[in-house]
C-alpha cells in the first residue's frame, strides 16, 4: 500500500504569492523609475558644474582668458605634462552621460580669442547645454550654463537658447 505524502503547496498558494510580488512591483516601478530620473538629472547638473570648472581652469592656465569651445579640447592635455582638464566621460563631442545628451559650443556673441597651450583657438564665451536623451523615460528637465557659471533648466526638457531669461518654463536652479 503506497502512501503519498501531502508536503508542499498548491497551485493556488502559488498563485496567491505571485500575485502578491505583481502588486508589489507594479507599486514600486513607477517610484524606480521617478528616481532614476532624478539621478540622471542630478549627473546631467554635476556635467554641467564640472564644464564650468574645467573651463576656468582652461581660460587661467592654457588659453590666456579664452575658453573651449568642443569637449574633445578640455579634454586634450596642455603639452606633453598632465591630464586634461575634463575627465574622459566628456570627452567626445557631444558626450552621452547618464541618460543625457552633453554639449558645448561657442556662446552667443562669442569672438575668437587667443590659441591655446595646443595652438587651438578659443573663444570669448561658451554655452553648455544638456538635454534627456528620451524625455519622461531618461529625464524630465534639460539644462544649460555659460562663463557666468549658473545652470538654467528648462523643466519642458527642450533646448535652452541663449541669451538666457526667466520664462515659461525655463528658471534658475543652483
Amino acid at each position: 500500500m503506497n502512501i503519498r505524502s501531502n508536503k508542499g503547496f498548491t497551485l493556488i498558494e502559488l498563485l496567491i504569492v505571485v500575485a502578491i510580488i505583481g502588486i508589489i512591483a507594479a507599486i514600486a516601478v513607477p517610484g524606480l523609475m521617478r528616481a532614476r530620473m532624478s539621478g540622471n538629472e542630478a549627473s546631467a547638473i554635476g556635467s554641467l558644474r564640472a564644464i564650468n570648472s574645467s573651463q576656468s581652469t582652461y581660460a587661467s592656465s592654457a588659453a590666456q582668458g579664452g575658453y573651449a569651445t568642443a569637449l574633445a579640447t578640455l579634454a586634450l592635455r596642455c603639452g606633453a605634462l598632465g591630464d586634461g582638464f575634463i575627465s574622459a566621460d566628456l570627452g567626445l563631442d557631444p558626450s552621452v552621460k547618464s541618460g543625457y545628451t552633453v554639449t558645448l559650443a561657442n556662446g552667443a556673441g562669442a569672438a575668437v580669442a587667443a590659441n591655446d597651450c595646443n595652438g587651438t583657438a578659443s573663444s570669448t564665451v561658451y554655452y553648455a547645454h544638456t538635454e534627456p536623451l528620451t524625455i519622461g523615460s531618461t529625464g524630465q528637465r534639460s539644462f544649460a550654463t555659460n562663463q557666468g557659471g549658473t545652470i538654467w533648466q528648462d523643466t519642458a526638457g527642450a533646448v535652452i537658447a541663449e541669451p538666457f531669461a526667466v520664462a515659461g518654463t525655463v528658471n534658475v536652479i543652483q
